[in-house]
């Protein structure tokens, strides 16, 4: 199957920091945060990236565990502690892939495929559950103030 046979099977919608999502699992049994909001445990999504889509710097108040389903090998970006670490999702683990990583809640994050070419279909967890009150998009200049010696990586994965 192609990206766009893919997009439309699983009935994929495009997602604000880039690629295609849908949201395919939300437990029914909620928690209290912090801050007093009521969230799932749980949410669960599909996430498809296809040729240059990046999912751009983005950070959410949970945990988010990725999985890697099939395509190309994708690289997801993380920022903390004045560096940026990658994991390579993928199948070819003598190459140093791995099915499955875990993005720390608070941390600035993205995703592009490694090679730049194809698609890539995983699936995201995310505990306590994903809701849109708490996405932040990175913005350019205050995320290159936070880690200006990061300025050329912080240009690929923000929107101008």
């Amino acid at each position: 199957m192609t990206a766009q046979d893919i997009i439309r099977h699983l009935q994929l919608l495009p997602h604000p920091e880039g690629g295609y999502y849908r949201e395919t699992y939300r437990a029914a049994q909620a928690l209290s945060t912090d801050a007093g909001h009521r969230r799932s445990v749980s949410t669960a999504i599909y996430y498809l990236l296809e040729n240059q889509d990046k999912s751009h710097f983005h950070r959410i108040q949970s945990d988010e565990l990725w999985f890697f389903h099939q395509g190309q090998a994708l690289e997801i970006v993380v920022l903390s502690d004045g560096q940026a670490r990658s994991i390579v999702l993928g199948p070819d683990f003598a190459a140093g892939e791995v099915p499955q990583a875990v993005v720390p809640a608070g941390a600035w994050f993205g995703a592009r495929l490694q090679e730049g070419a194809g698609f890539a279909l995983v699936s995201c967890t995310v505990a306590p559950g994903f809701d849109f009150a708490d996405f932040e998009l990175a913005q350019r200049a205050e995320l290159t103030a936070e880690f200006p010696q990061l300025r050329e990586l912080i240009a690929q994965f923000t929107m101008a």
